[in-house]
């Protein structure tokens, strides 16, 4: 089905849209949750957080690539999981807890100097990033955003590892260099 049509079923409020969002990009988002995660129990939970995400953002938003949306919303709530799980290692997860009550009454612990910045960087790495050729690019988010392996990377593209592992440090030395 067409992604148009998926989040038309989404602003119906439609359930057939999480039925039709499994069938299409299920396997897509359970890989990125499983590479960040590398648990397929709390992956398969990752996926379904991130579709009930979903669920819940359109409407009102209408994301104009469902599958950058859909990778995105599934990474965030991984990289969350993480964290979490390894608060838990920390402090039984109670300082998480307890910052997470008071992050209502708190500002955020960035100042406008920071925030500044780190908009900045952002807006410096997805300048680099477009400025690659396509090839490069693909390597570098498979590797770096989506957290795939050395190895899945060189069977998607047909390089060897170490052709791979080369491409992927000179990439790393041009990000220095761009941004010193």
């Amino acid at each position: 089905m067409e992604d148009e049509k998926i989040v038309a079923l989404y602003w119906a409020r439609s359930e057939n849209a999480i039925a039709e969002t499994w069938a299409k990009y299920g396997s897509y988002c359970y890989t990125i949750a499983r590479n960040i995660l590398s648990d397929p129990e709390d992956a398969r939970e990752c996926v379904n957080d991130a579709f009930l995400g979903a669920w819940n953002a359109i409407p009102p938003h209408s994301p104009s690539v469902l599958s950058a949306f859909l990778g995105k919303l599934t990474r965030r709530i991984a990289i969350d999981k993480v964290r979490n799980r390894n608060a838990q290692k920390r402090g039984q997860g109670e300082l998480a807890l307890a910052l997470e009550e008071l992050s209502e009454c708190i500002p955020s612990g960035q100042n406008v100097e920071q925030e500044v910045e780190r908009k900045e960087l952002a807006r410096a790495l997805n300048a680099f990033i477009r400025a690659l050729p396509p090839w490069e690019r693909r390597v570098f988010v498979c590797r770096y955003w989506y957290l795939d392996s050395v190895a899945s990377i060189s069977r998607r593209f047909g390089f060897s590892q170490s052709k791979v592992k080369m491409m992927l440090h000179r990439t790393r030395r041009k990000l220095l260099s761009f941004l010193e």
